[in-house]
């Protein structure tokens, strides 16, 4: 059920009016679990077996840390939670690519055997309870938005282990923070510290959140359907075929889909965020105009900001942090930056963007640090410059493989820049967003906040809409992971 369809208009009006009218009552955080399992099981009835099971698994697992009388049972039941979850996430996310690539070893080193296909372990298990073939599964479908719930929800069991946050004691209500429908399948990921106390102490509901709302929302959908879509058409069609065009065409289409994919998840999540609002919740800001960064360190500190501040909060600081001296500093970092490549897929395209995004940031950090840095290279230079390196790390996360990618590369640099058909609209609109997110952190931004002028800018994205879109929309990009 995607936010940008009739589908969810009419299920989000009857949440919101069940949900109006049971406000007063004890019972409007089960509404929330109700509707949230019937969002996330109007894709695929099954998923909500495994949602369910992860969320009863941390919240026993807190239960029995709270019943612990020993840290070391403690730990226990940590490690329990975390092995349950990064199994289920393994096996329906990376079991293929692992099998596949432990195969091509095997045949590599001239081993005759081969693993078995990772569906052959639960249709084993199937058939030996009786149930026919023809009723066991025929591949691994990887659950929509599975990486969000599954990190959110070990958060909580993290939390408590380490003390940070009070036990929630309503099974209803933990479930329904997993699940909470508004972020669900593409974040942003909430911490218990700031979702829970909301599901707990009921948000206070005013006309401002209600107007605010909608405005995230207007702009999210424009985000999606006006640019990102738009974007994607030329992306498409000259990724699909890298072999037949020139460096101007590939140099184009990857600066497009750098817009495209801030357009498609920072519009879901503006999305998310306006329908929490609607309902008197907030949910933490995710994008703060990433491709303004003036560092590669201020990039990730603005970028996907629930999932920085997950990796760094659970990854790097156990890691070690900052702490041992610059070798450790290092290490921990560049660690963090390929897991969080890995976490985005199971493809050697996503390793590869999350080293060379490690590489730069080892190679930068002590350079931003510097006053030369700071104070006497242009700010501008150095937004171009950082705008360049992610565009051009793009490039690795949005090929079909890492064949293609390496072939994009070569022919960058090898190639003449021809006639790239890059559609003057499309400029237009790059330069267009550019222009406002230079003006919003400039001193132009209580201009741009004054109502007069929000209203206008929504005025223009609704008359947009109605005349230049198309009925028809595609899925979110960040529902694959």
């Amino acid at each position: 059920m995607l936010f940008h369809t009739w589908d969810f208009a009419i299920f989000f009006a009857i949440t919101y009016v069940v949900y109006l009218f049971l406000r007063p009552t004890r019972y409007w955080v089960h509404w929330f679990f109700l509707t949230s399992y019937f969002f996330y099981g109007w894709w695929n009835k099954w998923y909500l077996l495994l949602l369910f099971g992860t969320s009863a698994i941390d919240y026993l697992m807190v239960i029995f840390m709270e019943r612990s009388r020993t840290q070391r049972r403690r730990l226990l039941w940590l490690i329990v939670s975390l092995v349950s979850n990064f199994g289920f996430l393994g096996y329906f996310k990376y079991s293929g690519f692992i099998t596949q690539q432990l195969n091509a070893l095997l045949s590599w080193v001239g081993v005759a055997m081969q693993l078995p296909d990772p569906i052959a372990y639960p249709n084993a298990l199937l058939g030996a309870l009786g149930v026919p073939a023809a009723h066991q599964f025929a591949a691994v479908i990887l659950p929509i938005g599975i990486s969000f719930h599954t990190f959110q929800s070990m958060s909580y069991t993290i939390d408590a282990y380490y003390r940070r946050i009070p036990i929630e004691r309503s099974f209803v209500r933990f479930l329904a923070f997993v699940s909470f429908f508004p972020q669900l399948v593409a974040g942003p990921i909430e911490r218990s510290g700031n979702l829970l106390p909301q599901l707990t102490n009921k948000p206070p509901l005013r006309g401002r959140d209600i107007s605010d709302g909608m405005s995230l929302f207007l702009v999210g959908l424009f985000k999606k359907v006006a640019l990102a879509d738009y974007f994607a058409q030329y992306v498409e069609k000259v990724y699909a075929a890298p072999d037949m065009y020139s460096s101007g065409a590939l140099v184009l289409a990857t600066v497009a889909f750098g817009w495209q994919i801030y357009f498609d998840f920072s519009g879901y999540t503006d999305m998310g965020r306006g329908v929490a609002k609607m309902m008197g919740f907030d949910l933490m800001l995710n994008f703060n105009n990433p491709y303004l960064a003036d560092s590669l360190g201020d990039f990730w500190n603005r970028w996907h900001i629930s999932l920085s501040t997950w990796f760094k909060d659970y990854v790097y600081f156990p890691l070690g942090g900052n702490r041992g001296g610059k070798l450790f500093t290092y290490r921990n970092m560049v660690l963090t930056m390929l897991i969080s490549g890995i976490w985005h897929g199971a493809a050697w395209g996503f390793v590869i963007w999350g080293a060379m995004h490690a590489l730069g940031r080892a190679l930068t950090r002590e350079l931003e640090g510097t006053a030369f840095y700071r104070d006497r290279v242009p700010r501008i230079a150095k937004q171009v410059a950082v705008f360049a390196f992610v565009t051009f790390c793009w490039i690795f996360f949005r090929a079909q493989s890492t064949h293609d990618a390496f072939l994009i590369v070569k022919r960058i640099f090898s190639t003449g820049w021809g006639d790239p058909r890059f559609p003057i609209a499309m400029l237009v609109m790059i330069l267009g967003v550019w222009t406002y997110q230079f003006s919003f952190e400039s001193r132009l931004r209580p201009v741009l906040e004054l109502g007069i002028v929000r209203v206008a800018m929504a005025a223009g994205m609704i008359i947009y809409l109605a005349m230049f879109t198309g009925g028809s929309s595609s899925a979110f990009i960040y529902f694959q992971f």
